[in-house]
């Protein structure tokens, strides 16, 4: 049997039209039934019409590219096509809490503030109004329609590129085959979904049942097999028009009116306000009802309805700036503690990684947490927790946190190892931590220690991976970074995936990482309790290497950020024989670990003398960059906020240091006034 556009002259002329009128009944049917749940005919009605359909299609040879009775799913593909989409799908910058959401919210009143003081000529942007829309836990869709019909269907992917999933597609039966508008080519965004109804329904009968309603969704739809696509009975709704030829729309609720009168299902919760303390309110609501809905939802959107304005504000590197989305608090279950192993990371310190039975969480299958040490342990009650029933939570995309027993009955014992899992060293406690001092022959250590030495923020070694490092270990012996200035091109080429080309260019970022600057080559050497702020600020106040080993830990406590732990780790790290050892042998081959070139910094800038904290990602410039220009105008970065801060600089997904910036009273800097207020302007 073949699918045609137009069937040939041997099928009849009322053949091909009652074909094409049971086609439109069975479809207008299914979009009562489905969409709008208000069936129009009964059951048996509705198969006698599907039957003689089905009759037509096998006396005369053809089926209708549109026919009804595609649905049911066809052969099984050999795999996914991918797709180009005529307009990114884009992702959605993240609101973990109401504050975030006045933050966002902050951005867009003074964005649409500065189009309009920028463009007179033009007719101002009005007040902001928001939509709040369900945020659905499954699997993104577009679907494209070209002059009505429905020519291809596919996953987000990239956002650029997806997988094509038109055959799976189809057998939703809420989602239109075609549709009135014919004007031109149009993509329509929204979710496919599991209700959690038909899960539970499913589940019964199965042979193998599903874990979770997201789960079964995303992996119908990406199943192969078409047939096991239309068992799963999937639904799907429909928020968002990403690319459209013949229609514009002025505001959202005109968007939303098209997609009803195109037959897409829309979910029936969409509130609209007009300030943002009735969005805030909205969204307490929205979070109290979730556990109410017949489908799984992880948060809430929140919109401009403006369209002119959302084109305004655009997008940043990743995000709409016009929207953003709400995401639920962490979620907790109870689950059973099946073990605990120790894990040694590049310092040597050991943290405890628990092993759960596998339970569903927020959408997520769990089953490891991590512990923080053996205080934690003890703290929350778990030395004798295996075996038992344990609280979990997890907090959108944060490692989950075992937050302690969930009975009194008694487990096995947690052991602390008194010997380190990898090499077998005695270990030892310092404060709440142990700790692994075979720093040479202890793979682990090493591994995370030439690892972190080779990023990109440290020595910037290209090309260089975790899996060099190990391989480096195992066949060179590579034990400290220093190791690897001593390497040749001779060692590397009789090595396994090492072939001249790869040997070379390790040789020569080898070379070229031995020009990286003071500040880089402290943060490389992995000091416990120093970021990158901290060694900056050691570069930049001391100079040299050689005085920022002898500096003291009362000379350490006297700078800016420097508590007694941190002097103290910096100072013990440079009193350490192997550290002075591999700092020596790296400088005796060619490592240089000299500060940038510093400019006389200005005196007559607002940041002169001033403490500045940067925290989000900021639009006009990199951190690193905006870093240097108000050291320049004479200010103090520094990595954390406190009374002592002066300034905050906010970019894009702000969290927890603008958090407390607010509450301290510090004055915040909103990124694109940055360079106006550098410039004095």
């Amino acid at each position: 049997m073949t699918t045609a556009m137009e069937p040939e002259h041997t099928i009849q002329p009322e053949q091909l039209a009652r074909m094409h009128e049971l086609v439109n009944q069975l479809e207008q049917h299914n979009y009562s039934y489905y969409t709008l749940d208000q069936p129009t005919i009964s059951d048996k009605q509705y198969d006698v019409l599907y039957d003689e359909l089905i009759q037509l299609e096998q006396l005369t040879g053809y089926i209708l590219p549109d026919s009804i009775t595609q649905r049911v799913g066809g052969d099984i593909l050999k795999g996914f096509e991918p797709h180009r989409h005529r307009s990114r799908l884009w992702s959605l910058d993240k609101a973990q809490d109401q504050e975030s959401v006045l933050t966002w919210n902050t951005r867009v009143c003074k964005a649409i503030a500065d189009y309009n003081s920028k463009n007179p000529e033009l007719q101002p942007l009005p007040a902001p109004s928001y939509v709040i829309e369900l945020k659905f836990d499954g699997l993104t869709l577009n679907l494209t329609y070209d002059e009505g019909r429905l020519v291809q269907a596919s996953t987000r992917g990239n956002g650029v590129i997806g997988e094509g999933i038109l055959a799976q597609v189809k057998t939703i039966k809420s989602i239109p085959l075609t549709i009135p508008f014919s004007n031109g080519v149009i993509e329509v965004q929204g979710e496919g979904i599991m209700n959690l109804s038909v899960l539970e329904a499913y589940n019964k009968t199965a042979v193998e049942p599903l874990k979770n309603a997201r789960n079964a969704a995303a992996g119908a739809l990406r199943n192969q097999n078409p047939r096991i696509t239309a068992e799963r009975k999937l639904n799907a709704f429909f928020y968002n028009i990403g690319y459209a030829e013949g229609v514009e729309f002025e505001k959202h609720q005109e968007m939303q009116q098209f997609l009803r009168d195109n037959r897409f299902k829309i979910n029936p919760y969409a509130i609209y306000c007009d300030t943002i303390e009735e969005v805030q309110a909205e969204l307490e609501r929205v979070t109290a009802m979730r556990g109410d809905l017949d489908y799984l939802i992880d948060g809430a959107v929140v919109k401009l309805t403006d369209i002119r304005t959302r084109d305004a504000l655009g997008y940043t590197d990743k995000f709409p700036r016009w929207a953003v989305a709400f995401k639920f608090e962490a979620e907790e279950t109870t689950t059973v503690l099946e073990s605990v192993s120790w894990e040694v990371g590049r310092t040597g310190k050991i943290t405890p990684l628990a092993r759960l039975e596998p339970v569903e969480l927020a959408g997520v299958t769990v089953q490891n947490c991590t512990l923080n040490n053996v205080g934690d342990i003890e703290r929350k009650n778990l030395k004798y927790a295996l075996g038992t029933q344990v609280f979990i939570r997890r907090s959108n995309d944060v490692i989950p946190e075992i937050l302690g027993k969930a009975d009194d009955e008694p487990g096995g014992e947690i052991v602390t190892p008194v010997v380190c899992p990898s090499c077998g060293s005695v270990l030892e406690m310092k404060g709440a931590h142990l700790f692994c001092l075979n720093k040479l022959a202890c793979k682990p250590q090493t591994i995370g220690r030439i690892t972190h030495f080779s990023s990109r923020d440290a020595m910037d070694i290209e090309s260089f991976s975790v899996m060099t490092a190990e391989q480096l270990f195992d066949e060179c012996g590579v034990r400290d970074p220093a190791d690897l200035y001593e390497l040749t091109y001779e060692d590397l080429i009789g090595l396994d995936r090492f072939g001249d080309k790869k040997a070379r260019k390790l040789i020569e970022a080898l070379d070229k990482s031995k020009d990286r600057d003071l500040a880089a080559f402290l943060f490389a050497l992995g000091i416990p309790n120093t970021g990158k702020a901290t060694t900056k600020m050691l570069a930049d106040h001391f100079g040299t290497l050689a005085a920022v080993r002898a500096a003291t830990v009362e000379e350490l406590i006297g700078l800016s950020d420097v508590g007694g732990i941190v002097a103290e780790s910096i100072s013990a790290y440079f009193r350490d024989p192997l550290a002075l050892g591999n700092i020596d042998r790296m400088l005796s081959h060619g490592v240089k670990a000299e500060s940038e070139e510093v400019l006389v910094a200005r005196e007559d800038s607002v940041f002169s003398g001033k403490t500045v904290v940067l925290t989000g990602t900021l639009a006009t410039m990199t951190r690193d960059e905006a870093a240097k220009k108000l050291e320049a105008c004479g200010a103090k970065i520094s990595g954390s906020v406190s009374k002592k801060t002066d300034f905050v600089v906010a970019g894009e997904s702000a969290g927890s240091k603008l958090t407390k910036a607010r509450e301290l009273g510090v004055t915040v800097i909103e990124d694109e006034e940055l360079l106006k207020v550098m410039l004095g302007e």
